[in-house]
């Protein structure tokens, strides 16, 4: 039989295994390493950063810092489950293997609600840039034109997604280089046509904390939430040519780029403009930046970037929510018709992906004040949920694994347990600050209510499926 179609290993209802069965083994080396940015770099970073910079000021880079470490370490407990046990379904199966098939089913399909969500936000905001483009042009037409195209994208086989995030991925990358090495110029002063701006902006205007320890509390909270989106390398991971060094190997690659890009950028956003200019909230702060040194049609430059960037999202969220529901479905924790493989695709599972998350786009226009509201507030704080299941089921699985095949750990944690548990303390102190904030106590409230409520359902399908067992 040939690799691509071959049976894998499958996600059995004991959470023992690897990838789902039957699916493709298409993905190659360059398409993990640039999944897992695709993901991750989207409007969140290219825009919204600017609410970040407004509340903190200058110290939106120590904010951005702390979250960073705080990103590294959970994706490193990530790398070695998923390295010792490569799976579709991720977390979900670590969690599940972990604790039992309660905690696989609460952290996998809160992840696939949020990544289905998240597709209806992104197709927004694209259609926003289209029909800026395209005056008088339905926002409505222009979603179901994307959503349509990526719906068919990962509808064909998976090298095909893995090619249109290749280079979609890619050309984020190139823009965020580009102007990491622009803003670099500007600052040294080397940049023809501009002075270096020295400390002026980290010093002046309040000073680099001029909210206080409340600025960088909610600079902080934003930034935390612009790095969800990495837990998709390790669900593509199951469909590579080499599972267990492809995570290995886009983990460690993945963790410094992301760094160098986020808390680069910010860096030299805030040297470069003074933080309290409106622009950077109004028009995002790389625009911003960008017109602060007199590049030409700086804004169609980047409304184009962003574009690409929402686009690439996009494409890599329903990536993730069809290969999560599948792999749920093949554990026995959803519909059957769901799991269903067609070419070694889930289709099933991607078609109603795209169709929940077109839903989500409808409710916005139907209902923006409440149900699309209470939508966005479910969604609020469910990666910091996935994050807690990812730490909690490495502090058992590690021990398991050094037991019974300390072989398959080919990447370990750092300082075990010690970082873990500091990993395990952030997340907590994070749920505390959310607490405390008004803007962000809706939304732990609404996730803390969606989770309670899965983990009931979780437990009482664990619980009935032992009692017919026995």
């Amino acid at each position: 039989m040939s690799r691509t179609t071959a049976p894998a290993p499958a996600d059995r209802k004991d959470g023992a295994t690897a990838p789902a069965e039957g699916l493709s083994h298409g993905l190659k080396q360059r398409h993990l390493s640039m999944i897992a940015l695709g993901g991750v770099i989207g409007a969140g970073l290219f825009v919204g950063s600017g609410a970040g910079i407004a509340a903190a000021g200058p110290s939106i880079v120590i904010a951005y810092a702390i979250s960073g470490v705080l990103v590294m370490l959970v994706m490193r407990m990530l790398g070695e489950m998923s390295a010792a046990n490569p799976a579709s379904g991720s977390f979900s199966v670590h969690a599940e293997r972990a604790f039992g098939s309660w905690a696989g089913f609460t952290s996998g399909w809160a992840f696939w609600f949020l990544l289905c969500v998240a597709v209806g936000l992104e197709g927004i905001g694209a259609a926003k840039i289209m029909t800026g483009w395209f005056p008088g042009s339905p926002e409505w037409a222009w979603v179901a034109l994307f959503m349509l195209v990526f719906c068919v994208t990962n509808l064909a086989a998976v090298k095909n997604f893995g090619e249109f995030e290749f280079w979609f991925a890619a050309l984020k990358v190139g823009a965020i280089v580009l102007f990491l090495g622009i803003g670099v110029l500007a600052i040294l002063g080397v940049l023809p046509g501009t002075d270096a701006p020295g400390t002026a902006n980290l010093t002046g205007e309040g000073g680099f904390f001029p909210h206080g320890t409340e600025g960088l509390i909610v600079g902080l909270l934003a930034s935390v939430f612009a790095y969800g989106g990495l837990e998709t390398v390790t669900i593509a991971a199951a469909e590579s040519e080499h599972p267990v060094q492809g995570v290995a190997k886009a983990v460690r690659t993945a963790m410094w780029r992301i760094a160098l890009f986020y808390i680069g950028s910010m860096a030299v956003i805030v040297t470069l403009v003074p933080w309290g200019d409106k622009a950077v909230v109004e028009k995002g702060p790389y625009v911003a930046a960008l017109d602060h040194l007199g590049i030409p049609a700086a804004g169609q430059i980047m409304n184009v970037v962003v574009l690409v960037a929402l686009l690439s999202a996009m494409n890599a969220n329903i990536y993730g929510a069809s290969r999560m529901a599948g792999s749920l479905v093949a554990r026995g924790q959803g519909p059957k018709a769901l799991g269903k493989l067609y070419g070694g695709v889930p289709r099933p599972a991607v078609l109603v992906s795209c169709v929940v998350g077109f839903g989500c786009v409808l409710l916005s226009y139907w209902s923006p004040d409440k149900a699309f509201i209470w939508l966005l507030n479910t969604i609020g704080a469910i990666i910091l949920v996935v994050w807690f299941f990812i730490a909690a089921s490495q502090l058992v699985l590690r021990r398991r694994t050094e037991r019974e095949a300390p072989e398959k750990l080919v990447v370990r944690m750092w300082l075990f347990p010690v970082l873990t548990w500091v990993a395990l303390a952030g997340m907590a102190a994070i749920f505390v600050l959310m607490a405390r904030e008004e803007g962000t106590r809706v939304q732990l409230y609404y996730t803390g209510a969606l989770t309670l409520v899965l983990a009931v359902v979780g437990f009482v399908r664990q619980k009935t499926a032992a009692g017919r067992a026995s």
